[in-house]
This record gives C-alpha cells, sequence and structure tokens, in this order.
C-alpha cells in the first residue's frame, strides 16, 4: 500500500518570496525578526519537517507491507488448518464446527422457486 506524498504549496511560495526579497538585498530587516535570515531558516525547518514526513511515509509503508504479508501468510495457514481438521474428523463433525467451518449438515440448501404459469 503506497500513500502518496505531499508537497507544499506555501513552501514553494515562500521560497519565490525569498529569492524576490533577496534580490532586494541581502540583509534586509524590517524589525521584530522580519528579517531574511529568519525567513530563510524558517524556510529550511519546513523544507526539513517535508523531508522527515516523507521518511516516516517511506518507513509506514514498508511496515503496512510487512504486515499485509504476514497476514496473508496467516489467512492461508488459517485455511490449511481448517481443511486439516475437514480431512481428520470430516466436515459434518463437531470438531469442524468448533474450529470455525459450516458442517454440512447445516449448510442451508437453496430452494428452488416454483414457476407459477399466468
Amino acid at each position: 500500500m503506497y500513500r502518496k506524498m505531499r508537497s507544499s504549496r506555501v513552501l514553494r511560495s515562500a521560497e519565490k518570496r525569498a529569492t524576490a526579497i533577496g534580490s532586494i538585498g541581502p540583509d534586509v530587516d524590517l524589525g521584530n525578526g522580519l528579517s531574511l535570515e529568519n525567513f530563510a531558516k524558517t524556510i529550511s525547518d519546513v523544507r526539513a519537517s517535508l523531508v522527515a514526513y516523507h521518511k516516516a511515509l517511506a518507513r509506514s509503508d514498508a511496515a503496512a507491507n510487512a504486515f499485509e504479508a504476514s497476514e496473508k501468510a496467516l489467512r492461508d495457514l488459517s485455511v490449511r488448518m481448517l481443511a486439516g481438521i475437514a480431512a481428520k474428523f470430516g466436515k459434518d463433525s463437531v470438531e469442524y464446527s468448533n474450529a470455525g467451518g459450516v458442517r454440512t449438515s447445516d449448510r442451508k440448501r437453496p430452494s428452488r422457486k416454483k414457476n407459477v404459469a399466468a
């Protein structure tokens, strides 16, 4: 199962804005912490956060694939166990029913509807 990696429209916009502000001057400082240096650091932090998110997704995908493989193996073993019970005790036995199978005598037979001529 693959989860789609995401991109950030906000990050792309901020990178373009930082480039445009950088063309004004390399040491633009608007006061109150609004400097090109702080802006570039915040952009870098968000980019690192996005990379960490993508790495976590990759690990999550790997764990999901491993879980699905083990679940498939368990499903196969479960079916084989029930078939083994059926082979040893029969499909109409109490043991087969206890193991989760439906006894042959308990199966509902489909009834045929009579055709009524109009």
